[in-house]
């Protein structure tokens, strides 16, 4: 049975209440996001006009993932994954040695945010018990500023109940 919007987020939540850990996850989540688009855009592989990295891949499968989750939210998600890809594409674009100590600073920095989080929260990181939480975490960021700005109220108003 698969999961809806609502119970992935709610899910999610439970381990993300206290507002340190959410800023720190609002930091974390991105940086940890374009550190493995940043590795996974190597190596390249061209077929006819395309240009395809195991970061493409990664971005149509979560693409696909938050779409059948919420049309807007998803198509939200497809713009700052995209915009998360043409960066890392540029990260990729350096020489070896660059590339890989910007790939691999950015996910040990992003994780350490992660964790001073966590640390403020008293809880473990939500992928411990479910897996689902690292494909989850950055559309939690999003909707969490969404919520900030006072959009979507209806399924913050669903989520908060599940807590």
């Amino acid at each position: 049975m698969s999961r809806s919007l609502v119970d992935h987020l709610a899910q999610y939540a439970k381990y993300h209440r206290d507002p340190r850990n959410i800023l720190t996850h609002l930091i974390g989540i991105p940086l940890i996001v374009v550190a493995i688009l940043t590795l996974l855009s190597r190596p390249e592989f061209s077929v006819g006009y395309l240009l395809l990295t195991p970061a493409n891949l990664v971005v149509f499968i979560a693409v696909v993932f938050y779409i059948r989750l919420d049309i807007p939210l998803g198509l939200l998600m497809t713009v700052l994954l995209w915009l998360a890809l043409s960066v890392s594409r540029e990260l990729a674009a350096l020489p070896t040695t660059a590339w890989l100590i910007f790939g691999i600073a950015l996910f040990i920095i992003g994780w350490i945010f992660q964790f001073i989080g966590h640390y403020f929260e008293g809880k473990k990181p939500a992928f411990v018990d479910d897996i689902m939480g690292l494909a989850i975490g950055p559309l939690f960021v999003v909707t969490e500023i969404i919520f900030f700005l006072g959009l979507r109220k209806q399924l913050k108003n669903e989520v908060e109940k599940r807590q």
